[in-house]
């Protein structure tokens, strides 16, 4: 999560042979990040970024009426058409909607972002070191972008305390009772994977397509496995894009891995190709 411009970083060569991955540098490294990640907006063109809450007001009516439809006119009835489904496809199903869980992205991410801190990368051309901050920086975000979006939703839908599909039906509410069974809206599966489908898309452009098909599938099957509502699915999604853009913007306003062009508008910075990654990661593993 480290600027490429960050020094601290790229610690003097000398302590790095001395000791790469003690515990002095390892603690200067994570640092450096976490002193990047809340550093001041910089840019000329930052403070022409508008606001998110304008930039999704006009969304919002559209957004609530789908919800507000879906569950008026569609939670009951594909709660009973999933009733009827055969077993094998419902059996199909609960095996793939388990992909939806955080876990699975953030642990993706987390491995080799967490290992930056600990790597030699003093020792490296300046142009590897940079490979290297620029990939931490991109890492970073979407494990922020996808992390602290699941983590929110966790907290919103215990607090709307919305029943899960039963014969009590889509308008049975507990609020703040903070049990499974009562956290229904937003499913946090679907915020999930759109948190994914956005974040990991807007670094890796080319992934979209299967970030889709992965999305869709798993927002799907939380409405087949009877563990949420069809408005559930929807509220997931669009809390789970949101979010991810609005790390986006934060980043975007440290101009980390994204910035604000001139006419405030979110660009991503051309990223690390995959060749200069393989060649980084060949010499910090010294081949």
């Amino acid at each position: 999560m480290t600027a490429p411009s960050d020094t601290t970083l790229m610690a003097p060569r000398r302590a790095a042979r001395s000791a790469p991955a003690g515990a002095g540098y390892i603690i200067a490294n994570v640092t450096a990040g976490l002193v990047t990640l809340f550093r001041a907006p910089r840019g000329a063109w930052t403070r022409r970024l508008v606001p998110a809450w304008r930039r999704f007001l006009p969304w919002a009516p559209l957004v609530l009426a789908a919800i507000a439809a879906a569950m008026v006119f569609l939670d009951a009835p594909m709660m009973h058409a999933a009733e009827r489904l055969p077993r094998n496809v419902i059996d199909t199903f609960n095996e793939l909607t388990d992909f939806g869980r955080g876990v699975w992205p953030l642990t993706v991410l987390f491995v080799p972002l967490v290992a930056t801190p600990v790597l030699d990368i003093p020792r490296l051309a300046p142009m590897a070191r940079g490979v290297v901050a620029a990939a931490a920086i991109r890492l970073g975000y979407m494990f922020l972008a996808v992390g602290l979006t699941g983590l929110a939703d966790t907290i919103i839908k215990r607090i709307i305390g919305r029943v899960r599909p039963s014969e009590l039906g889509p308008f049975a509410y507990e609020p703040l009772r903070w049990k499974s069974e009562f956290a229904s809206m937003p499913s946090g599966h679907a915020t999930t994977v759109f948190a994914t489908l956005v974040a990991v898309g807007l670094v890796f452009p080319r992934a979209r397509p299967v970030l889709w098909i992965y999305a869709l599938v798993i927002a799907a099957s939380r409405v087949i496995v009877l563990a949420h509502y069809t408005s559930d699915v929807i509220a997931g999604a669009a809390f789970g894009a949101i979010g991810a853009i609005l790390v986006r913007d934060w980043f975007a306003a440290r101009r980390l891995g994204f910035y604000v062009d001139r006419d405030g508008r979110v660009q991503a910075m051309p990223g690390p190709s995959l060749r200069r990654l393989i060649r980084a990661a060949a010499a910090l593993l010294g081949r």
